[in-house]
C-alpha cells in the first residue's frame, strides 16, 4: 500500500532522517520505535507531506505522491494523529469529528447557501456517520461535551475518531497510548485491532510503550539518530543486539 524509498530530511548540517525506506502491506499494523530524537515524528511528517523531504520518493497504492500537499494526501486516504494533541478544544466532541467529515462532503456552495434538500440530507448523513464513529470509540456519551473537558486518554481517542472521519486507508498514529495507564493501553490495543477490521485500515504507529508495540504490531522498524537500524517481527526486534544496545535495554525483558 505504501512504499518509501531512501527518504532523507536534512536541516543544514543535521540529518533528522537518513535514507529511510519502508514497504507496508494492506491490512498490516506496523510499529516504528526508537529513542527520543530518533526521527520518528519527522518520518511521519515526511510521509504526510507536512515537511518536504530533502530527497527520496513516496508511493501510495502505486502512485508517486512525493511532495504533494497535505490536504491532497488526506484526500487520497492517508491520515494521522499527532504526538501533541491538536483538537479544536472549544468545540464539542461531535463538532470535532464533523469538521473532519467535510473532506468527503457531497454538496456545493449553492446548496449550502440555499439550504437545499440535498445539503440537509448530506449533513444528516455526515452527522450519523460521526455518531457511528464516536460509538465505536466509546465516546458517544461525550458528544456534546467540549473537547477540552475530556480526560486526557479520551482526548487521545477523540483524535483517532477525527482521523477516522476522513475515511482513511492508511492511518498513522503518533504515540496513541501516551499518558494512558496500563488498563487504558490494553483497551486501546484491542480497539485498534477492532478499527483495523471494521474500517479496513492499514496502520503505522509510533509508540514508546514496548508491551503495546510488541503485542500489537506484526512488523516493527527501529530508528536511531535518524537511521533505520533494524526491521522484523516483535521476537526478532526483542532479541536484536543492536536494538537492545541503542534503545530497548532491559525494557525488552518485560515486553
Amino acid at each position: 500500500m505504501l512504499e518509501a524509498k531512501e527518504l532523507t530530511k536534512q536541516y543544514k548540517g543535521l540529518r533528522a532522517v537518513a535514507d529511510y525506506s519502508v514497504r507496508i502491506k494492506q491490512g498490516e499494523i506496523r510499529g516504528l520505535i526508537g529513542p527520543n530524537g530518533a526521527g520518528k515524528t519527522t518520518t511521519f511528517n515526511l510521509l504526510t507531506s507536512l515537511v518536504k523531504s530533502t530527497s527520496g520518493t513516496i508511493y501510495f497504492e502505486g502512485k508517486d505522491i512525493t511532495g504533494i500537499r497535505p490536504d491532497q494526501i488526506a484526500e487520497m486516504g492517508i491520515c494521522r494523529t499527532f504526538q501533541n494533541i491538536r483538537l479544536f478544544k472549544n468545540l464539542t466532541v461531535l463538532e470535532n469529528v464533523l469538521i473532519a467529515t467535510q473532506i468527503n462532503k457531497n454538496y456545493n456552495f449553492l446548496s449550502v447557501l440555499l439550504s437545499l434538500p440535498s445539503f440537509l440530507k448530506e449533513e444528516k448523513r455526515l452527522i450519523n456517520y460521526s455518531l457511528e464513529i464516536l460509538e465505536t470509540m466509546g465516546l458517544l456519551y461525550a458528544k456534546d461535551i467540549k473537547a477540552r473537558n475530556l480526560p486526557y486518554g479520551q482526548q487521545r481517542k477523540l483524535e483517532i475518531a477525527r482521523a477516522l472521519a476522513v475515511k482513511p486507508k492508511l492511518l498513522l498514529l503518533d504515540e496513541p497510548a501516551a499518558g494512558m495507564n496500563p488498563k487504558e493501553s490494553l483497551e486501546l490495543m484491542e480497539l485498534i485491532r477492532l478499527l483495523r477490521g471494521k474500517f479496513k485500515l492499514t496502520i503505522l504507529l509510533i509508540e514508546h510503550d514496548m508491551k503495546f508495540v510488541m503485542n500489537l504490531c506484526e512488523q516493527i522498524q527501529v530508528l536511531s539518530y535518524g537511521m533505520l537500524i533494524a526491521e522484523g517481527t516483535a521476537e526478532e526486534i526483542r532479541n536484536n543486539p543492536e536494538v537492545i544496545s541503542a534503545y530497548l535495554g532491559r525494557a525488552a525483558e518485560g515486553a
